[in-house]
């Protein structure tokens, strides 16, 4: 899609994308550090859709990732399960942070397997406009001295499974049902004075849409029963 636009103007929500999509590639072995760092300094100047392009070519998770966030939809409505299960795909597999952080949010791909290492550091995993590289996906999270945190939308089933020592693991949306259709995710690991925490919540926009919804149907019950 980005080819079609290439002197868009990008966003830094789109800029922030395949700087993770870079990170990946170093923690996989993908990228040495030497062309991380330059082609990172290239995403932070980027402009338009036409320069990040090229920065991301050659790597895997990019060739089968999703369009830019500036691209997307703003209905609110949620994308169909079917279209968001995409076996065959890598997907993202590694988040790292030590003593800083890492985030995973909008549009993405979670490998089947994905580990999340946090020494003295913070990773977030929103999960609600992700996409999945199989109907079932393991997070395994290892927190010493810091935590993740792992958003997950309504309909996706979640089976905690971690161990927490002088921390702990919040299973809080444990054994919660999910959706004919809807993806698995099951987060084990160990949390270490630390701390890993699985919430359920829904999208601004699907909020916003859902609001207006029940308000047009407070405003024409009559029409809504016939």
């Amino acid at each position: 899609m980005t080819e079609d636009l290439p002197e868009l103007r990008a966003s830094d929500a789109d800029r922030e994308r395949v700087a993770e999509i870079l990170r990946d590639a170093v923690a996989e072995g993908r990228l040495a550090m030497e062309e991380f760092d330059e082609r990172l300094d290239a995403v932070y100047k980027a402009r338009t859709y036409g320069e990040l392009e090229p920065l991301t070519a050659d790597l895997p998770v990019a060739a089968a990732g999703p369009a830019p966030l500036s691209l997307r939809k703003e209905s609110g409505a949620p994308t169909p399960w079917s279209e968001r299960i995409v076996s065959g795909t890598e997907g993202s597999a590694v988040g790292i942070a030590l003593l800083g952080g890492f985030q995973r949010k909008g549009r993405w791909t979670i490998g089947r397997r994905f580990t999340a290492a946090c020494l003295m550091g913070g990773g977030e995993i929103d999960l609600r406009e992700a996409n999945f590289a199989g109907p079932e996906v393991v997070i395994t999270c290892w927190a010493v001295m810091g935590g993740v945190n792992i958003v997950v939308p309504p309909g996706v089933e979640v089976d905690v499974r971690g161990l927490g020592i002088m921390g702990g693991f919040d299973a809080g949306e444990d054994g919660v049902p999910g959706d004919p259709g809807a993806p698995r995710v099951i987060v084990k690991g160990l949390a270490l004075m630390g701390g890993v925490g699985v919430e359920r919540k829904l999208l601004r926009a699907e909020k916003r849409r859902l609001k207006e919804e029940r308000r047009r149907l407070a405003d024409n019950p009559r029409k809504e029963l016939d």
